[in-house]
């Protein structure tokens, strides 16, 4: 059964009647996720070889936008920009050596989050009546790589008996999700506060804190989620009680003394080793002027006897 009806095709593109069975154009939807910055390959595959490139038409443009709408045009086998929106100008291109093959997918570069879109792709064939063949649609989403944790403490507070743990991370696309673990039997705890930032270029920064009960044990982490991108991200601190009752930090901490101790040791004893030096050569000149200074008569005349 074909139907008889009127399309609209992007602003200032004339308008034709088409007739198509719904059957052959089952609209093909697809999801894409692409980081801030990099190139999208928006998918649009007509399932037939040896095509006439002279009588196609191929036009991407915005699903949800009807002010300006036309990302990229192919027409009788020529890229037609007379109608694109001038926020992807210079910024789409076609893989020609595909589109005889029905690969009308497009490249969008330096994905931007002005980019956020539904794109849908429709192939019309011109023969006796222009005719849509295929049609295409894909949701564009984007994310960013949050940047690695920084976990910070632990700051007792003035009783003590509980430590304060910070973390931070920035510059990634959706908000993530933030999750304090204690590494100790991988429970999950609590935030004491959490604060999400939105910046100009659309991305976020997190700053989250930690407050719990001071312990000689304590293994905490910090993970930051990225769930669009799968990606986590985590920050570790570390303090285990030894058998002698110190802790690995506090062990830490004395070794970091001790070196700076042993060095300070050498750097007085090669001061010491340098004066003592510095006296003995010049005790050694000393002597060296006192034989100079006898007269050279009693070397050559020698001694006085009596007549």
């Amino acid at each position: 059964m074909y139907l008889k009806i009127m399309t609209l095709f992007p602003h200032n593109l004339p308008y034709f009647s088409l007739s198509f069975d719904p059957a052959v154009i089952a609209l093909e939807k697809k999801d894409v996720i692409s980081k801030l910055g990099d190139n999208a390959t928006l998918s649009c595959i007509y399932d037939k070889k040896d095509l006439q490139l002279k009588n196609l038409r191929v036009y991407w443009q915005i699903a949800d936008q009807v002010k300006c709408s036309v990302v990229h045009a192919l027409v009788s086998g020529q890229d037609n920009y007379s109608n694109q929106c001038i926020h992807f100008k210079n910024r789409t291109q076609l893989f020609w050596d595909r589109l005889e093959n029905g690969d009308f997918s497009l490249l969008l570069l330096n994905v931007s989050q002005s980019d956020k879109h539904t794109y849908k792709c429709i192939v019309q064939e011109k023969k006796e009546f222009p005719k849509v063949v295929h049609q295409a649609e894909v949701v564009l989403s984007l994310a960013a790589s949050y940047s690695q944790p920084i976990l910070s403490g632990p700051i007792r507070n003035s009783t003590g008996e509980e430590v304060t743990f910070s973390c931070r991370s920035g510059n990634g696309y959706p908000k993530p999700n933030v999750y304090w673990i204690n590494k100790m039997n991988n429970s999950l705890l609590n935030a004491s506060t959490l604060e999400i930032i939105s910046h100009a270029d659309g991305t976020y920064s997190v700053f989250s804190t930690l407050t719990v009960k001071a312990t000689s044990n304590m293994q905490i982490e910090c993970s930051i989620e990225n769930e669009m991108l799968q990606e986590n991200l985590s920050a570790n601190y570390t303090e285990l009680k030894q058998s002698n009752g110190s802790s690995t930090e506090n062990l830490g901490k004395k070794g970091r003394l001790a070196q700076a101790a042993g060095i300070i040791c050498i750097v007085i004893l090669i001061g010491l080793l340098a004066v003592l030096i510095c006296w003995l050569w010049r005790r050694r000149s000393s002597h060296l002027l006192s034989y100079t200074d006898v007269p050279p008569n009693e070397y050559k005349e020698g001694p006085n006897l009596p007549a």
